[in-house]
C-alpha cells in the first residue's frame, strides 16, 4: 500500500512543460500583487497637490522616483485612510507647501549596496559556474574535476558483449593461441593444480582491420567474464599525473570485477619506448607508461586478470612492456587467405539476404590482401548496390561492382573526356591487358574499362589472382614491371608520343625495381646485399624517413641498377607489343565501342583474331 501511494505522490503529469510553468509563476505575481499589496491607488501629480492644500495627506515618504503615503477618505460617514503613489515630479514648492499643511514627511534614502552585491558578485559567479559546468561536464558524469583521476574504460558484461568464437573466423591459428586464456578463466584449478601461472598479458599483433579487437571480446564472450574496453590515447591527458591515477584506478576496479579481461587497444599510444623521440619524452606519457609497467608486475595473475592488448606497430612499443611477466605472448592476427576470407565472408553473409549463386569462393578469391573490415564493408556495399538497384537480394553482379568500388573507386561516368583522350585511355588499357596476357608469370586478367574511378584514374585492368602468394621470383616481379610499363609503350607504340596517364604505373614499377636492387639482393651489379637499414613498420604500409648509411658511389650504382632494370623490361614490352600492334589496335577498338571488356569476352576476342590471323594462340592468362 506504502508503495502505491509513492507512485501516486511522484508521479510527474505527462504533458508538464515550459508554459506550464510561465503560467504558474504569472499567477504568484498576479496574486502577491492584489493580496500582499492591497488598497494602493496610483494617483497622478496634480491630484497628489490637490490633496494636500486640502489637508486629506496624512503622511508622506518621499523618494527619488516616487511619493508614497496615506489619504484621509470618507466612506459611510467613517474615515478611512487609503494609501496611494504617485511619480515624483521637480517641485520646488513641495516642502513648502508640506509644512504649512503640517503634514509629515520623510525622505527615504535608497541604498546601493543591493545592486552593487548583485551585479559585482551573484552576475560574475553565475558566469562563472555555468562556463565550469560547460567545460568540465564531458570529463565525468557530475562534470567534477575530481573524475581526471577515474578511468574512461567501457565495462561490457556478458549481455553486452553478445560475441563469441562464431562471430570471428579467417584467424583460426590466433583463435587456437588463445583457447588456453579461456579456459584459465573458466577452470583456473586444472592450472592451478600443477603450479602452472598463465601468462599475464597477451599482445594481439596485426595489419588494420584484420579483427584484434572483435578477438578480444570473443574470449571474453567464450570465458563469459566481464571486458573493459580502453584505448591507449585516453590515459593521457593535459593535466600531469592523470595517466597514472587512471592506471591505477583501471586495476582497482579489474581486480574488484576478477575474474575479468582488461583491453588496450592501440597500444603503441601509451607504450612507445622511451627516449626515442627526437623532440625529447613527454613526461606525462612516460608517467603513466611507469605506472601500467608497475601495475602489471604488482597483481597476482592467479587472480583471474587478464591484460590484453592491440596494435598494429610492435616495433614503437617500449622493451620493457614485452618482458616475460608482462605482455609474454604474443599472437599475430595476420590477414585472412583465400579460405579465411571465404569463411568471413560467410559470417557477414549472414546478415545480409544474398541470392543462391553467388559463389563466395569466387569473391574470395577476387580479394587478396583484403582484411576482416575490408570484407564486411565488401558485403555490405554489395547490398547497398541491390537496395539501389531494387532487387530482393544481392547477386553475382553487385559483389563484382562492390570489389570494383573499393579497389579502384567511384565510377565517375559524368566526367567528359574528347575523343583524342578516349583513344589514349582505351590503347593505354589495352596495352596493360595485353601484356598481362603474354608474359608467363602474371594473374589472368578480369576486367577492362575505360570509366574514370576514384581521384584520378581514367581507366584500369584488373587481374584475379588465382592463388595466395608469399614469395616472389625475380621473374615473377620482372613480368609486373612488364604489365606496368605496357600502357605506356602502347601509348608510344600508336601515337608516336607519350601522355601523363602513366604517372602511377611508372611510380610502382620503380618501387619494385629499387626493392629488387635494395632489399632483394636481386641485382648481377649490386650482388647479395641489403642497403635498407631502416626499421618499417611491420603491418603499416611507409617507412621512416632516415639518413642512408651507404656511400654516394654505391647510391649511384643503385640508382644505375634501378634505371637497367626499368630500360631492359622496357625494350622487352616494346618488341612484344610490337608484334601483335593488330591485336591491340583491336581490343582497343572494342574496348572504345564497349567502354568495358569482361575477362570472358577478353577470351573469346583473342581466341577469334588469333584464328583469324592463322597464329597459334598463346595467351593464357585470361579470366576463365
Amino acid at each position: 500500500m506504502f508503495k502505491d501511494f509513492k507512485k501516486i505522490h511522484f508521479k510527474m503529469p505527462k504533458n508538464l512543460s515550459v508554459w506550464h510553468i510561465i503560467i504558474a509563476f504569472g499567477f504568484f505575481i498576479l496574486l502577491q500583487m492584489y493580496l500582499m499589496n492591497p488598497g494602493v491607488r496610483d494617483i497622478s501629480y496634480s491630484e497628489f497637490k490637490k490633496f494636500v492644500k486640502e489637508g486629506n495627506v496624512l503622511e508622506c515618504q518621499i523618494t527619488q522616483t516616487m511619493i508614497r503615503g496615506k489619504l484621509r477618505e470618507m466612506e459611510r460617514g467613517t474615515q478611512k485612510n487609503a494609501v496611494f503613489i504617485t511619480a515624483r515630479v521637480e517641485d520646488p514648492d513641495l516642502v513648502k507647501d508640506l509644512e504649512a499643511m503640517g503634514i509629515q514627511y520623510a525622505g527615504h534614502y535608497e541604498s546601493p549596496w543591493f545592486k552593487t552585491f548583485f551585479f559585482s558578485w551573484v552576475i560574475p559567479l553565475m558566469i562563472l559556474f555555468v562556463i565550469w559546468r560547460f567545460i568540465f561536464k564531458r570529463y565525468g558524469p557530475a562534470g567534477s574535476i575530481m573524475t581526471f583521476g577515474k578511468n574512461k574504460s567501457r565495462l561490457y558484461v556478458q549481455e553486452d558483449l553478445n560475441v563469441t568464437f562464431d562471430d570471428v573466423a579467417g584467424i583460426d591459428e590466433a583463435k587456437e593461441e588463445l583457447q588456453e586464456i579461456i579456459e584459465f578463466l573458466k577452470i583456473p584449478e586444472k592450472f592451478r593444480s600443477l603450479g602452472g601461472k598463465i601468462p599475464k598479458g597477451v599482445l594481439l599483433v596485426g595489419s588494420p582491420g584484420t579483427g584484434k579487437t572483435l578477438l578480444a571480446k570473443a574470449v571474453a564472450g567464450e570465458a563469459g567474464v566481464p571486458f573493459f574496453n580502453m584505448s591507449g590515447s585516453e590515459f593521457v591527458e593535459m593535466f600531469v599525473g592523470v595517466g597514472a591515477a587512471r592506471v591505477r584506478d583501471l586495476f582497482s576496479q579489474a581486480d574488484q570485477k576478477a575474474p575479468c579481461i582488461i583491453f588496450i587497444d592501440e597500444l603503441d599510444a601509451l607504450g612507445k619506448a622511451r627516449g626515442t623521440s627526437p623532440m625529447g619524452g613527454h613526461d606525462e606519457r612516460e608517467q603513466t607508461l611507469n605506472q601500467l609497467l608497475v601495475e602489471m608486475d604488482g597483481f597476482d595473475s592467479n587472480k583471474g586478470v587478464i591484460i590484453m592488448g592491440a596494435t598494429n606497430r610492435p616495433e614503437m612499443l617500449d622493451p620493457a612492456l614485452l618482458r616475460p611477466g608482462r605482455f609474454d605472448r604474443q599472437v599475430v592476427v595476420d590477414r585472412p587467405d583465400l579460405h579465411g576470407r571465404e569463411a568471413i565472408l560467410k559470417v557477414h553473409a549472414k546478415e545480409v539476404k544474398v541470392e543462391n549463386e553467388v559463389n563466395l569462393h569466387s569473391v574470395a578469391a577476387m580479394t587478396p590482401g583484403f582484411a576482416g573490415a575490408d570484407l564486411a564493408n565488401l558485403v555490405n556495399e554489395a547490398a547497398l548496390l541491390a537496395a539501389r538497384r531494387n532487387k530482393k537480394a544481392a547477386g553475382m553482379p553487385e559483389f563484382e561492382e562492390a570489389i570494383d568500388r573499393i579497389m579502384t573507386g567511384l565510377e565517375k561516368k559524368k566526367r567528359l573526356m574528347n575523343k583524342k583522350e578516349k583513344e589514349i585511355v582505351a590503347y593505354h588499357e589495352s596495352g596493360h591487358a595485353l601484356m598481362a596476357c603474354s608474359v608467363p608469370h602474371a594473374d589472368p586478367v578480369r576486367k577492362i574499362s575505360m570509366i574514370p574511378r576514384g581521384i584520378g584514374a581514367l581507366g584500369y585492368t584488373l587481374q584475379k589472382p588465382t592463388e595466395d602468394r608469399y614469395l616472389m621470383t625475380k621473374a615473377e616481379l620482372l613480368d609486373r614491371i612488364a604489365i606496368l610499363l605496357g600502357g605506356r609503350i602502347a601509348e608510344e607504340i600508336i601515337f608516336k608520343e607519350i601522355s601523363t596517364g602513366a604517372q602511377n604505373d611508372l611510380k610502382k614499377a620503380t618501387e619494385i625495381a629499387r626493392l629488387m636492387v635494395k632489399e632483394y639482393g636481386m641485382s648481377d651489379t649490386i650482388g647479395m646485399i641489403t642497403f635498407d637499414q631502416d626499421s618499417r613498420p611491420l603491418f603499416l604500409n611507409g617507412s621512416f624517413t632516415t639518413n642512408k648509411e651507404y656511400s654516394e658511389e654505391t647510391a649511384r650504382e643503385i640508382d644505375l641498377e634501378i634505371k637497367k632494370i626499368i630500360d631492359d623490361s622496357s625494350r622487352r614490352v616494346k618488341a612484344l607489343l610490337t608484334g601483335k600492334k593488330e591485336i591491340l589496335e583491336c581490343m582497343a577498338k572494342k574496348l572504345m565501342e564497349q567502354e568495358v571488356i569482361e575477362g570472358e569476352e577478353l577470351k573469346k576476342l583473342l581466341e577469334e583474331l588469333h584464328k583469324s590471323n592463322g597464329k597459334e594462340h598463346d595467351l593464357k592468362n585470361i579470366y576463365p
